[in-house]
């Protein structure tokens, strides 16, 4: 039991680093911290958006926002692991083929020897197409669909957050006002 309270997040917690200690008026905001449907909510997407969006200081951007938009930090924080080394490559993929459906004259046509291995989610694939189309037409319509995947995984994390954490205080209302 000690063991786990000693890795227990808490406000005051966190307050006790040097670094944090400057923002302790905005950090112990409540809101940042209370289990409300629309805190929560807006955590997740919070954190969905920049898990996505962003390749690095993803939980920092992620935290930076929930802080200036009052949503629950802890949830932003989480909903950015949404990106790791297994997930990134077809999220990668899919946006680089949605900005190329949505933007077909941008794309230069791939090398028909890599869309295979791309589909098979190759890592040396990946690199390459990375590579080939850093900072070209490719590149834009990579980042297109990397960001309108981005604001549609936001949305429906949200609406999801929200509906759940809308059922759990009705169950908890009704356990309430239960007699006995």
């Amino acid at each position: 039991m000690l063991v786990f309270d000693s890795l227990r997040i808490t406000p005051l917690r966190l307050l006790r680093s040097r670094l944090l200690r400057p923002f302790a008026g905005r950090l112990l905001d409540r809101r940042l911290w209370r289990p409300a449907p629309h805190t929560i909510g807006l955590g997740i997407a919070l954190g969905l958006f920049f898990g996505i969006v962003s390749p690095v200081a993803q939980i920092f951007l992620a935290a930076l926002a929930a802080t200036v938009l009052r949503a629950n930090l802890m949830a932003a924080a989480v909903a950015t692991l949404v990106t790791n080394p297994l997930t990134a490559p077809p999220i990668y993929l899919a946006a680089y083929r949605l900005g190329a459906e949505l933007l077909p004259w941008l794309v230069p046509t791939l090398d028909a020897a890599l869309i295979p291995q791309l589909e098979a989610f190759s890592f040396d694939a990946l690199q390459a197409m990375w590579q080939g189309m850093s900072l070209g037409w490719a590149g834009l319509s990579f980042a297109i669909g990397l960001v309108l995947i981005a604001c549609a995984s936001a949305i429906v994390g949200y609406l999801v957050a929200w509906l759940v954490m809308r059922g759990v205080a009705s169950r908890q209302l009704a356990a309430a006002a239960r007699p006995g």
